[in-house]
């Protein structure tokens, strides 16, 4: 388990340009018959998935649904999305971009439920995006950090009596990422504009000791890799520590990369000599977990 990494040498991914499409990306209606709780049919209303393979002779078998930042108010669905996937393909990991429901139109359960049907869909439709059940992971920024890290502790391993196949299929991530994430709430490192959205102003004790995902590690939270700067005073980096902390206690593989310099929001951070190397540091952990071994 690694607690810090500064690094400045230059890596394969400043060779090359990262943001080369490897496939033209489709995005799917992730509730064909509505999403449950849905208070409209407007375009905020209807949560779907964007997917980008990889090339097939560099597919792995490793998926990853991405969930951007943006408060739970809105979406960086660029520089924690599209830009993202287009890096994991290149990489031989197929990506799925999870444009999710947003506050103050809608609370928790709503988010939550949608990240799981998402890695849910994923998992059900391996076989069609040549997917390997056991290498879904999730992806999340900064409060879409938060939202994979409930995916991460908050799962469900499916409903054996439901009669919609997909129902059936377990939720649980086998790896997650998280960048710069939102993880505490009701705390002083607790990012309040993202509490707000995802909870409103008058969130019961109990309701934020549950969304405290640090608080709901166990053993069976998937390997996880975190990614986070000590000048980030939009989302502490203690919120990563306490998350990376609560595996060690759990027993979960963790690794933690916090460093010096970078502010909030950074993404992949092509243009910085020193953070731009995280990717790189992910796809070794990865590897590492046998993740991109040949199928």
């Amino acid at each position: 388990m690694l607690l810090a990494v500064i690094a400045f040498a230059p890596n394969a991914f400043a060779q090359a340009d990262p943001f080369a499409a490897q496939s033209s990306p489709r995005t799917i209606v992730l509730w064909p018959n509505g999403a449950p709780g849905a208070i409209g049919t407007d375009d905020a209303d209807v949560p779907t998935l964007t997917i980008y393979l990889p090339a097939p002779l560099q597919a792995t078998g490793a998926a990853i649904v991405i969930c951007p930042g943006g408060g739970y108010g809105r979406l960086a669905v660029d520089h924690e999305g599209h830009q993202i996937a287009r890096l994991l393909t290149s990489r031989g990991v197929a990506a799925f971009i999870l444009k999710y429901r947003l506050g103050p139109r809608y609370h928790h359960p709503a988010m939550q439920q949608d990240v799981l049907r998402a890695i849910r869909y994923v998992r059900w439709t391996a076989l069609e995006f040549k997917v390997r059940t056991d290498r879904i992971g999730v992806m999340g920024f900064s409060a879409g950090g938060h939202l994979a890290s409930t995916a991460a502790t908050l799962f469900d391993t499916g409903n054996a009596s439901s009669n919609a196949p997909i129902d059936v299929v377990s939720s649980r991530p086998d790896f997650a990422v998280l960048v710069y994430p939102v993880i505490a709430m009701g705390q002083d490192i607790t990012h309040k504009g993202s509490q707000s959205n995802l909870l409103g102003d008058t969130p019961s004790a109990d309701l934020l000791a549950t969304l405290s995902t640090e608080k709901q590690v166990t053993s069976r939270t998937p390997p996880t890799f975190l990614f986070h700067t000590s000048e980030d005073t939009a989302v502490p980096a203690e919120n990563s520590v306490q998350f990376y902390l609560a595996l060690k206690k759990a027993g979960v593989p963790a690794e933690l990369h916090i460093f010096q310099k970078g502010q909030h929001g950074v993404g992949l951070a092509p243009s910085d000599p020193a953070l731009r190397v995280w990717p790189e540091l992910l796809v070794t952990w990865m590897n590492g977990l046998g993740l991109l071994a040949a199928r």
